[in-house]
This record gives structure tokens, sequence and C-alpha cells, in this order.
């Protein structure tokens, strides 16, 4: 498992079915260790800025990254889905 549970993360690709795009910060809440030709993945709570869930989504491994002390983090409108 590359990324412990309960620890934020970045999305490393966008995930326009939600709105969501890399760079945005997920917690996440589940680890799926795939089969022999499968990707693990993670399944990701991702926060309002005020705290509130919008979304539980899965991700592959591969979309997503840890955060640094160089990571800055911002503010941004969800655009709405269609």
């Amino acid at each position: 498992m590359k990324f412990q549970l309960y620890t934020e993360v970045a999305l490393d690709e966008d995930i326009p079915k939600y709105g969501f795009l890399r760079g945005d910060i997920g917690t996440i809440v589940e680890f799926y260790p795939g089969s022999s030709n499968q990707d693990p993945g993670y399944s990701l709570e991702i926060f309002n800025a005020t705290g509130e869930v919008l979304k539980v989504i899965t991700v592959p491994e591969s979309g997503l990254r840890h955060l640094t002390p160089s990571s800055v983090l911002s503010v941004r409108e969800l655009a709405p889905t269609g």
C-alpha cells in the first residue's frame, strides 16, 4: 500500500465526471489491492472548504500523489457537472 489510510492526498488526474481536478485534495478511507492485472485503488472522501463531504470516489493508485512541504493549497469553485 503506497498511501496510508486517513491521510490526505492530491488527485494526479482530473475526474471530469464529478468536476474534480488534478490537485484537489481528498482523504483516503479505503484501500483495494487490485488483482494481478489491475492497479490497486483507493476510496477518497473529497471535502469542500468548510469540511462537508462532497463525494466519495474511487481512484487508481496511479491517479494520486502525496502532499509535500512544497504543495500549495488553493480554493476554487466547483463547476456544476452535467
